[in-house]
């Protein structure tokens, strides 16, 4: 069986055996054969898959790289890039969410939906901090306001760090957001899902106050 390049090829042969002989046709056949030739060729090219065009530029099942996973996958582009250097992120009074990740693995492809949920119900309290694993400069492992001193060497990678700076959840591999909210709900001293899907703080002098938007 030929391959698809070999029956191009072939073509390509059939074609310039017909174009010898055109010399001595009528102008009428001259035209036939260069439209058979061209019907030829274009059903070669048509159905062999290394000429035709993939079916899907981006999938959430597989390694492929197909650019930013936040944008294609999880809808929001405006994660990427961070918006703060963790080392500021650590000390300004606020929470912080970092994680990593790589742009062509699939488990980070279906993980990219979660961040941009928490973000979604945190984004104005808190820090995010994504990390391409891949921009990570070498050395960047000794310092404590550095990524690349928490990047355990698997993705997805997940931290979350408390408005004092200090590390209270370290999740690697895929997980859900519950898993995240439970965290947060604790820093943030709200009322568990059970009690309240919506963000609202635990009792107080009994008034109930709602996190900060």
């Amino acid at each position: 069986m030929r391959t698809g390049l070999q029956q191009v090829l072939f073509r390509l042969q059939q074609f310039w055996l017909l174009a010898k002989g055109w010399g001595s046709l009528s102008s009428l056949r001259r035209s036939l054969c260069t439209l058979v030739a061209t019907v030829l060729l274009w059903v070669t090219l048509a159905t062999n898959p290394i000429y035709s065009e993939p079916t899907a530029l981006a999938s959430l099942q597989d390694d492929r790289f197909d650019g930013n996973i936040f944008a294609l996958y999880a809808g929001n582009g405006s994660i990427v890039p961070p918006q703060i250097p963790l080392a500021d992120a650590l000390s300004n009074g606020r929470p912080t969410l970092l994680t990593f990740y790589i742009e062509d693995s699939k488990d980070c492809k279906q993980f990219s939906t979660v961040v941009s949920q928490i973000q979604a119900f945190y984004g104005r309290a808190i820090n995010i901090i994504p990390i391409n694993v891949d921009s990570i400069a070498p050395g960047t492992d000794t310092s404590s306001t550095e990524p690349g001193y928490y990047y355990a060497g698997k993705v997805p990678q997940t931290l979350i760090f408390n408005a004092a700076g200090e590390k209270v959840l370290n999740a690697i591999g895929t997980a859900n957001f519950e898993q995240f909210d439970d965290t947060f709900r604790d820093i943030f001293n709200l009322l568990p899902r059970s009690e309240s899907i919506t963000l609202k703080r635990r009792p107080l002098n009994e008034v109930n106050a709602e996190l900060a938007q």
